[in-house]
């Protein structure tokens, strides 16, 4: 068993809701904020549709909208009673019978603290954990600005700072979606950012703003350090959530391998 579609169909799930407000109506059929959400769900899992830039959400709602004609203009041209559309809704009402059958089988698989201890105790020479740092920063394209902006931060501290580059960062960065917190990046390793971004991190002190703008194929970044965590083991209660579902799904496909071949075992099964 190598995909599942659990993550889907719970993003699927979790965007209906009652209370849905309504962002645009095609010939008086309405499109809600939660269609935003299933369509995002199903591109890409895990995302936030309260990031969305107006822009963004706009674009999404006009496809929303074409989706809308297209399914009318569909439905008006007897497509529904076409074998080939009557055979694919079969299918997947079969594809996600037997997804949320399985789900219920995950969901019901228990485990014990000495299992995922004994797991962690297997595994923690594999789970040693980079340095990471934790920073926000205002992205701008010239360095003329970054010096501009460098300059009103100069002298500030603790609190003040903070504040001070998160105001900035809202009016001035570029990166748009950290500027929505401030430029806040939260942790992050080394590996996981450009390297002149990442070098300029990682030599910083905590608390400490950037004095020089710091240039990327991106632009030119101004940098707030905000704290750091060393290299190590990651300790069992921050790996817990992770183990535990590493030995759910070991336990689940062992579950839904032995079913099977119980199942086998009870029918007529030909290779033709």
């Amino acid at each position: 068993m190598k995909k599942f579609l659990f993550p889907a169909i719970l993003s699927l799930a979790a965007a209906i809701s009652l209370n849905a407000a309504v962002v645009a109506t095609v010939d008086g059929e309405n499109i809600n904020d939660t269609d935003i959400s299933a369509l995002l769900a199903a591109a890409m899992p895990g995302f936030d549709a309260s990031k969305l830039q107006p822009n963004e959400k706009k674009r999404i709602i006009d496809d929303l909208i074409n989706r809308k004609l297209l399914l009318k203009d569909a439905k008006a041209s007897g497509i529904e009673k076409d074998p080939e559309y009557i055979k694919a809704v079969q299918a997947a009402q079969e594809g996600i019978a037997v997804e949320l059958y399985m789900r219920k089988i995950f969901d019901g698989i228990k485990t014990s603290d000495d299992e995922l201890r004994n797991f962690y105790n297997k595994n923690k020479d594999s789970l040693n954990q980079p340095a990471q740092a934790r920073a926000s920063h205002i992205l701008v394209e010239d360095e003329k600005t970054a010096n501009a902006i460098i300059a009103q931060l100069k002298n500030l501290k603790g609190d003040a700072l903070a504040k001070k580059f998160a105001e900035l960062a809202q009016a001035d960065s570029i990166d748009k979606g950290s500027a929505a917190h401030g430029g806040e990046l939260g942790w992050f390793g080394q590996s996981q950012m450009v390297k002149p971004f990442a070098d300029a991190v990682f030599s910083m002190s905590k608390g400490s703003v950037s004095t020089k703008p710091v240039k990327s194929q991106f632009g030119y970044h101004i940098i707030l350090k905000e704290d750091s965590k060393p290299a190590g083991v990651v300790s069992f209660e921050q790996a817990k959530p992770q183990i535990e579902q590493a030995v759910k799904m070991e336990k689940f496909q062992n579950t839904i391998r032995q079913k099977g071949d119980a199942l086998r075992a009870k029918a007529k099964i030909e290779y033709k």
